[in-house]
């Protein structure tokens, strides 16, 4: 698990020889984690904002509430966050490494190869003892180059062809996944042929991820084939890549459909289905 993970004990030992990246973000206050930052951080940590850093709210609606940001304007923000050639980066949350799994991917997919996620998240940091500092951090400019193209990634059309060579699956609540409910989207249902996988499935009663052994079983269990190629979506491509760090610490390595739910039920051409069954 360390080459995707970090426990709260390696990290208090390393703070000094890491970028370290706050990540906090939530859906229902898009602006709330600036303050919770300045409240409170783990000392030497960057605040790094999801929505006009690790997406582009200018791109067009058509792709999706979180469009991936240009490598370009990625660049920039990783300078300013102190992101080093050669430099371990460690990102963390308040919410189990829901949101901090995007600033993983993202630079992952972006060429970054040492890029970990705190186990437990801020949670287990405090519960271990810990300190915060208060206030804004801030971090020598970095000198990474970035270029996209490290990981695999789904167009809607790659999105719709999936489930007939692996795995397509949608890490929205299950209530999502049935078309119950829709929230935030123009319509309601899943794609067909996707498998309901809920990202809160991947953690344990403690906000830690679960053990590589339990991860492989959960998704064996909704009859998914881990030696085939396995795809997820979500809402708006976040919280998918939960699903995919998970799915990493176990050693399956997975797509994403970045546009996700967001993008596929904007476009009146795209078929959906309701109900629990692909």
């Amino acid at each position: 698990m360390s080459d995707v993970l970090i426990g709260v004990g390696e990290l208090a030992a390393r703070l000094g020889e890491v970028t370290l990246l706050d990540v906090r973000w939530q859906l229902s206050d898009p602006d709330g984690g600036r303050p919770a930052y300045l409240a409170g951080h783990i000392p030497g940590a960057v605040f790094v904002d999801l929505h006009h850093e690790l997406a582009d709210p200018t791109r067009p609606a058509t792709e999706g509430r979180h469009p991936l940001p240009s490598e370009d304007a990625l660049q920039r923000s990783a300078h300013a966050w102190g992101v080093t050639t050669g430099k371990p980066v460690v990102v963390y949350d308040d919410s189990a490494g829901m949101v901090a799994a995007r600033a993983w991917w993202l630079l992952r997919h972006a060429g970054v190869r040492d890029v970990r996620v705190l186990d437990g998240a801020l949670a287990a940091w405090t519960r271990a003892g810990h300190p915060l500092e208060q206030g804004e951090a801030t971090a020598e400019p970095g000198d990474v180059v970035l270029r996209y193209g490290a990981l695999p990634v789904l167009t809607a059309d790659d999105a719709a062809a999936f489930p007939r060579i692996g795995a397509l699956l949608d890490a929205r609540a299950a209530e999502r996944y049935r078309g119950d409910v829709e929230p935030m989207d123009p319509r309601a249902g899943h794609i067909p042929g996707a498998i309901s996988a809920p990202t809160t499935g991947n953690i344990d009663s403690s906000g830690g991820f679960l053990e590589p052994g339990s991860v492989r079983a959960r998704f064996e269990d909704l009859g998914v084939d881990l030696s085939a190629p396995v795809a997820v979506y979500c809402g708006s491509g976040v919280t998918a890549a939960h699903t995919l760090l998970a799915l990493a610490a176990a050693g399956v390595h997975g797509a994403l459909y970045p546009g996700s739910w967001s993008q596929w039920s904007q476009q009146p051409d795209r078929p959906v289905v309701v109900g629990d069954q692909p």
